[in-house]
């Protein structure tokens, strides 16, 4: 499975962006999408994810902000980033994920950069 995001860019204080992560493959559907970020210096973060059933969660530092969605039909996952901060900076990968009894997948984008400056 391939998974390639795309969306990030420069934007000033307060913007908005929307992330894309496309997958390859037939099994899109089943499994749980999640972006991730990593902030120079430190460690990488689960943002949002997005379980086959559609149940979101949120690390709190998004809550309200960020929104995460799927379209099963496009093999597509996005983020959508809105009052952007410059914490946000950071580069944002794409995982998708199914684990069942002792069959585990995870693959993950090269990831895409969102800088917050004005």
């Amino acid at each position: 499975v391939n998974v390639v995001e795309s969306g990030g860019g420069l934007v000033q204080p307060g913007g908005s962006l929307r992330l894309s992560c496309a997958a390859s493959g037939s099994m899109f559907s089943i499994y749980t999408m999640g972006w991730y970020r990593q902030a120079p210096g430190k460690q990488r973060e689960l943002v949002a994810a997005i379980t086959s059933g559609g149940r979101t969660n949120y690390v709190d530092s998004v809550k309200g902000r960020f929104t995460i969605s799927r379209d099963n039909a496009k093999n597509t996952v996005y983020l959508q980033l809105n009052s952007l901060k410059p914490e946000d900076t950071a580069v944002y990968y794409c995982n998708a994920y199914y684990q069942a009894s002792v069959v585990v997948m995870d693959y993950w984008g090269k990831g895409t950069l969102v800088t917050v400056s004005s």
